[in-house]
C-alpha cells in the first residue's frame, strides 16, 4: 500500500499543473507525447541491462499503450471541456471498471463481494466529494474521462496480473511499458497536433519535465509495482483517493474553496472502501489459488 498512497501524493499535483499550466496553452498531442518520451529516457536505458522474452516485451509495451498512451489521449483532451473539478469529478467510476476487467481477465473465477463493495464505496466517497454542477460541455467530456478511466484500469489490472519476478527485474524491463506508450503519443502527435502550440516558457518546459520524469516515469512504475502487492479491491478502491488529494492540493497551493464536511466524509468512506478490502485477505486467497501477485508479497 505505500507505494499506492506515495503515488497518490505525487499524482495530486498533476490535474492541477495541467488544468493551469498547460490546457489550452500547450497543445495536447504534444503534452503527452512530451511527457511519456521523457519518462522513456529514464528507463529506456537499463533495457541495455536486460534482455526479456519477446512476449514479456510485448505485453509490456501494448499495457504501456493503453494505459498511459491511449489514456493520456483521452485525458488531455478532455481539458478542452472540463474545469479540473469536474476531470476528478468524471474519474470516480475508476474502481468499477478496475474490479470488472479484473473478473473478465480472470474468465470462469467470480470477484468476491468484498471487492465489488468496497469499490461501490470508493464511488460513493468520490461523489460526496466532488459532486456539484457540472458545464454545458459535460457530455463529450464525460466520455473521453470514461475512454481515460478504462485504458487506465485495463493497464493496472494487466499488469498486476503479468508475471515479472522481482522488483528488480521489473524496474530493469520497465522501459519497455514507455516505448508502448511513446508509439502511440507519438503517433496521436504526428496525426494531430497543432506544432504552433508547442512549450514557449520556461515554466511550461519544467512543468513536463516534472509530469515525464517524476509523474509518469518514477510514478507509473510505484503505482504498477504496488498493484501487485495489494488485492483487487485495495487496487480498485486506492483509485479514487486521488481526488481529495487533489482537491487538498488546489486548497493549499491555488486557495481554491473547499467544502471540508464533504471532504471529510468522503475521505473517510473512500478510507473504509481500502479497509473492506483489506479484511477479505482469506478470500483473495481462494480466490485467486496460487497467484502470488494478488496477495501481500
Amino acid at each position: 500500500m505505500n507505494f499506492l498512497w506515495l503515488v497518490t501524493l505525487v499524482w495530486a499535483f498533476s490535474f492541477s499543473l495541467i488544468g493551469v499550466y498547460l490546457s489550452g496553452q500547450v497543445d495536447d498531442f504534444v503534452s503527452v507525447f512530451l511527457r511519456v518520451v521523457l519518462a522513456l529516457a529514464v528507463f529506456g536505458p537499463l533495457l541495455l541491462r536486460t534482455r526479456p522474452d519477446s512476449r514479456t516485451a510485448g505485453s509490456l509495451m501494448a499495457i504501456g499503450a493503453v494505459q498511459i498512451g491511449l489514456m493520456y489521449l483521452f485525458l488531455f483532451h478532455a481539458y478542452a471541456y472540463l474545469s479540473v473539478p469536474e476531470l476528478l469529478l468524471f474519474t470516480i467510476f475508476t474502481p468499477l471498471y478496475v474490479t470488472l476487467i479484473d473478473e473478465v481477465l480472470i474468465g470462469r473465477r467470480h470477484v468476491p463481494g468484498r471487492f465489488w463493495l468496497g469499490a461501490g464505496l470508493a464511488v460513493g466517497g468520490a461523489a460526496i466529494i466532488r459532486f456539484g454542477a457540472v458545464s454545458p460541455d459535460f457530455l463529450t467530456g464525460f466520455c473521453l474521462v470514461q475512454a481515460a478511466n478504462l485504458c487506465f484500469a485495463a493497464g493496472q489490472v494487466a499488469y498486476k496480473r503479468l508475471e515479472l519476478g522481482s522488483t528488480a527485474s521489473q524496474v530493469q524491463t520497465f522501459g519497455l511499458f514507455f516505448a508502448g506508450a511513446t508509439l502511440v503519443a507519438g503517433l496521436g502527435m504526428l496525426l494531430f497536433a497543432d506544432h504552433a502550440r508547442w512549450p514557449t516558457t520556461g515554466l511550461q518546459w519544467g512543468i513536463l519535465l516534472w509530469l515525464g520524469l517524476g509523474a509518469s516515469g518514477l510514478g507509473y512504475l510505484g503505482w504498477n509495482l504496488g498493484a501487485k502487492r495489494v488485492n483487487t479491491g485495495q487496487l480498485a478502491a486506492m483509485n479514487n483517493m486521488l481526488i481529495p488529494a487533489g482537491i487538498l492540493v488546489n486548497f493549499i497551493f491555488w486557495n481554491r474553496d473547499v467544502d471540508w464536511l464533504r471532504l471529510l466524509v468522503g475521505g473517510l468512506v473512500i478510507g473504509l472502501a481500502v479497509w473492506v478490502c483489506r479484511e477479505a485477505g482469506q478470500a483473495t486467497r481462494r480466490y485467486n489459488p496460487g497467484h502470488g501477485s494478488s496477495t501481500q508479497r
